[in-house]
């Protein structure tokens, strides 16, 4: 399905879904195939996130790959000259240019892999994935285990009542849930909240 061929014209490819579910290690993996098949690859993260590295993308389950942090999606095409592939993580933390920065590297021949949150922990549409996913030539959606009932978790649940929309977090904070599981939490959140009021 993915051609991992220099000669290809470039495309945009979306990897989603909710935290531990696997989009990170998605990344690496196929970050690592395009290395591995000698095409230059460069993999970019936003600068906030430093929960692992610095200077790595690094999945939950520890696999990682060396990466530049970058302030804003501009920055990214700076740094993209004589590249075939170029992956980017954490793309809901991004500013909504990303959009067209994917769009103009793939005019531009480049592979766009992209990786990140679909929704936020309100089971909100997060940042420029949405706008993302519409763009793309190739949308993979994968799915953590909901931890209270053992479906598909299709949520980020976050733990905390911190109402902030960027928090970064691991499993101290968030869960993955399934939408059955998070309309229960939701429903019990609102009554507890006019009980409150």
């Amino acid at each position: 399905m993915f051609l991992e061929n220099a000669s290809q014209k470039g495309w945009i490819e979306v990897i989603c879904g909710s935290m531990f579910s696997g989009k990170t290690e998605e990344l690496i993996r196929r970050l690592k195939r395009a290395e591995f098949a000698h095409l230059r690859t460069e993999i970019f993260k936003p600068r906030i996130d430093v929960r692992y590295s610095e200077e790595e993308v690094v999945s939950h389950d520890a696999s990682s790959i060396r990466s530049t942090p970058v302030d804003s999606a501009q920055n990214i095409l700076l740094m993209t000259s004589e590249v075939d592939v170029v992956g980017i993580d954490e793309a809901q933390f991004f500013d909504d240019g990303l959009v067209d920065v994917c769009r103009q590297l793939a005019d531009q021949g480049i592979r766009v892999i992209v990786a990140g949150l679909d929704m936020d922990f309100t089971g909100k549409p997060f940042g420029p994935m949405p706008a993302l996913m519409a763009t793309a030539e190739y949308v993979t959606k994968v799915h953590a285990i909901c931890v209270r009932c053992g479906n598909l978790a299709h949520h980020s649940h976050r733990l905390t009542r911190d109402d902030k929309l960027v928090m970064l977090g691991e499993k101290d904070t968030y869960e993955p849930i399934c939408r059955h599981c998070f309309a229960e939490v939701r429903r019990k959140e609102q009554e507890e909240q006019k009980r409150k009021e």
